[in-house]
């Protein structure tokens, strides 16, 4: 099923998202598909996305949706589950991985402020499944002062990403203090136009290996 096909012959309840980002969402997604896992969108909008995700990964996948206002309880029906409660909450974030177990996907389409995105990755990433995925959108958001960010800006995210570029290279670096949990844990960071993905994984270590009898260059 090509996920912007269904998209557009959506005829459930309202979704409202970006054309640019379905590529993304295949890319990054696709492998997820009819497999047994849990998805955390954050951001229930009309309740529409949630209904694509769970046509789109299929009877397996676990969809569930925070939302601070009550009334997306309603979007509940079988295989997707709404938590209501502030993205901005260690607590509220950290019961619903203990609900539901480690996830392999987060989506984060929430409130977009700076704090809350910034906040909800520090607790939610290291929670995500080994092999799993962490996705932030609309990050042109990340620039805009009305939500705690801007151009260079400290408190977006965006610098923060910038920073953890450094990290995720980090064993090549003097400073050592740079290796830290997200090194070890995270195998690519793939930046799009308002959107960065994480990706989770292990990697061989670094190491230059020659194969071959033949000498350089023959």
């Amino acid at each position: 099923m090509d996920l912007w096909a269904d998209f557009l012959g959506n005829r459930g309840r309202l979704t409202n998202k970006w054309a640019s980002y379905f590529p993304i969402y295949q890319r990054h997604f696709e492998r997820f598909r009819n497999r047994p896992f849990v998805f955390i969108e954050i951001g229930c909008g009309e309740g529409g996305s949630l209904q694509m995700w769970r046509r789109y990964f299929g009877p397996f996948a676990q969809i569930v949706g925070l939302d601070v206002r009550p009334e997306c309880k309603a979007f509940e029906q079988p295989g997707i589950q709404v938590r209501i409660g502030d993205q901005g909450d260690d607590a509220f974030l950290n019961a619903v991985v203990d609900e539901f177990g480690a996830p392999g996907i987060v989506l984060d389409d929430g409130s977009h402020l700076q704090h809350h995105v910034q906040s909800t990755f520090a607790t939610l990433y290291p929670r995500v499944q080994q092999d799993g995925a962490y996705m932030v959108e609309d990050l042109h958001t990340a620039y805009w002062a009305d939500h705690g960010g801007g151009l260079h800006a400290p408190g977006s995210f965006i610098q923060r990403c910038k920073g953890l570029v450094d990290e995720i290279n980090g064993e090549w670096t003097p400073q050592k203090e740079l290796v830290t949990d997200f090194t070890r844990s995270t195998m690519s960071m793939s930046f799009y136009n308002s959107v960065v993905v994480f990706e989770k994984g292990r990697l061989p270590p670094s190491a230059s290996i020659m194969t071959g009898a033949g000498q350089p260059g023959t």
